[in-house]
């Protein structure tokens, strides 16, 4: 279990009551995020409460009332997705860089310049963020606050978040290192064995990959791989 030093307050309210447990913060805020977290070690004591502060447990028949259970895996889930989460400054702030990281690595994955059809370098991304003042909400997922931050990145750099379809002709003495990592580094549209054991194939990919997916196959090939961006 979180120490009591190390957890926060989520408190969720159900009209005149409330419900609230001792949660460490980093889990809540993975678990908001959709990955798999396991709650009773992230909870500082197994227990639902009126009032932490006090130490006031909430009744087993209202918790029933109010969530359909008394399990304290369930309802914890219940009030850190649909409650509010207690965080010091500090807390609020490294939360928030580390949310900001997410949503950065998202948009350097998958945006690309539209006139260059280049992807934006990090930095670039990183400097335009701070320049646009963009708030982050250290517990709203990720998918839920890109749309926003690409609308205040697109008064400063030119932006689109789109996919691009890549040809690619691997010679047959690479096909063995290169097929897989091919497959894997995108979604295969396309693929034909040729008579000479060459192998064609057009694969989608997130745009800001271009660069990671040229490297990979030019290492893989020694340089012997013929690549096209199709319209």
């Amino acid at each position: 279990m979180v120490s009591l030093e190390d957890a926060v307050i989520a408190r969720l309210k159900e009209g005149e009551n409330r419900f609230e447990i001792l949660v460490d913060p980093k889990a809540a805020a993975d678990l908001i995020d959709g990955k798999e977290v396991d709650i009773l070690s992230s909870l500082a004591i197994d227990a639902v409460f009126k009032d932490a502060k006090k130490g006031e447990h909430a009744p087993e028949e209202l918790l029933e009332k109010k969530f359909g259970t008394t399990d304290i895996i369930e309802i914890a889930k219940k009030i850190i997705l649909k409650g509010e989460i207690q965080l010091t400054t500090e807390q609020r702030r490294e939360m928030q860089e580390r949310k900001r990281k997410k949503i950065i690595d998202f948009i350097v994955k998958n945006s690309m310049d539209p006139q260059t059809k280049l992807p934006h370098p990090r930095q670039r991304i990183e400097l335009a963020i701070k320049e646009a003042g963009v708030h982050i909400d250290p517990f709203k997922p990720v998918d839920q606050q890109v749309n926003n931050v690409i609308e205040a990145l697109r008064p400063l750099i030119p932006i689109s978040i789109e996919q691009v379809k890549i040809a690619v002709k691997i010679p047959a003495q690479f096909t063995g290192k290169a097929y897989g990592v091919v497959r894997n580094l995108g979604k295969l549209l396309k693929e034909e064995w040729q008579p000479d054991g060459s192998w064609l194939g057009v694969i989608q990919i997130p745009a800001g990959m271009q660069l990671e997916f040229y490297d990979k196959l030019n290492d893989l090939t020694k340089g012997n791989v013929e690549t096209k961006i199709l319209k």
